[in-house]
């Protein structure tokens, strides 16, 4: 039964990130916002609200200690799993589709941007961390943090949205959605509330598909003695970054890098703003690198899978697909990591 939930959770989820892929960038076109701005704001949002509703969850309504404690380690991990794991599934996605790709191996998007989003993750998450070396008795500090730190995300938001036009409508793939208007015919380019209705029908897949995949992988680890920790650590953060995975995935094969790498790291940028806030406002008091250290230890190895990523590509001024593989190596770290500690090797 929990293989069967696994599977059809995981077609869920590629179906509603196909439909959304499709239709966010036809809502951007809608709104006339630049590509960088469908893919590190909207694209990264939406794919983002699996992982951001096990921490709100937790810690808004969950209650109890345990719970904040299970929320702060989902916070943590979203950021580690789309600096390592989904930046090497989408350079290996390059690497794989390069005969059918125009550039190959190289990937067309624009340095300065990524490195103004990735810029935004480093203060925003750098904060964050900051907050989590105070005294346990210092809160207000870690609440004004929280304050600063959706304020600049909202000033990140508005900054995309203020970049020029997106791409003309030819380079469009026809809306799945539009075959059901009955005014196709008459109106060729599909309605604004169409397109909204997929986009929406798309998010319904992709959070209804994670959740069905982390019971799914929560009833198969159950049978089979996995414990609980390394559950929580490893197993559910890959499933709730599935939608981030699929959508970078399905933009490579379509030549749109700039969608592609603004849906990751759009999202590390979000990550680091809204659910670190959360933790920070509704549970001040678990915010503590001493009280989950191998937790607060992924935050390190995001800073540097990010660093060994971007200054790269900052000084070479480009990117291709074989520099995103360094992510899967400190991926494997962290896994080992957590793998010795529960061993009680560390």
């Amino acid at each position: 039964m929990d293989l069967a939930l696994l599977v059809l959770s995981f077609l869920i989820i590629l179906l509603g990130s196909e439909l959304f892929t499709n239709g966010i960038e036809w809502f951007g076109k809608k709104l006339r916002l630049a590509e960088g701005a469908v893919g590190s704001v909207l694209a990264a949002v939406g794919t983002a609200l699996p992982e951001t509703m096990i921490p709100l969850m937790a810690i808004v309504f969950g209650g109890s200690v345990s719970a904040s404690e299970v929320g702060i380690g989902a916070i943590l991990g979203a950021p580690l799993m789309l600096s390592t794991l989904a930046m090497f599934v989408t350079g290996a996605a390059v690497l794989a589709l390069r005969h059918r790709r125009a550039n190959r191996e190289d990937m067309v998007v624009n340095p300065r941007v990524l490195g103004h989003d990735m810029g935004y993750f480093a203060l925003a998450y750098s904060i964050a961390m900051a907050m989590a070396l105070l005294p346990v008795e210092m809160i207000v500090p870690r609440r004004l943090a929280a304050v600063v730190l959706l304020a600049m995300y909202a000033w990140y938001v508005v900054g995309h949205l203020r970049s020029g036009a997106m791409e003309d409508e030819d380079r469009l793939a026809p809306l799945r959605f539009h075959r059901l208007d009955r005014r196709r015919r008459a109106q060729p380019a599909p309605r604004f509330r169409i397109v909204t209705a997929q986009v929406l029908v798309a998010l319904a897949c992709i959070i209804g598909g994670a959740w069905g995949f982390v019971h799914a992988v929560e009833g198969i680890s159950g049978s089979f003695g996995v414990d609980g920790t390394l559950l929580a650590l490893i197993v559910a953060p890959i499933a709730t970054e599935l939608p981030e995975k699929l959508n970078s995935v399905i933009w490579v094969s379509q030549g749109k890098d700039t969608l592609a790498m603004g849906n990751l790291t759009g999202a590390m940028v979000f990550q680091s703003a809204f659910p670190v806030s959360v933790g920070l406002l509704f549970a001040p008091e678990i915010w503590l690198a001493s009280r989950a250290g191998i937790a607060f230890t992924s935050a390190g190895i995001t800073f540097l899978a990010t660093a060994a990523i971007l200054i790269p590509m900052l000084v070479r001024k480009r990117l291709d697909g074989r520099a995103l593989l360094v992510g899967g190596g400190f991926y494997l770290g962290y896994v080992s990591l957590v793998v010795a500690s529960m061993a009680g090797v560390v």
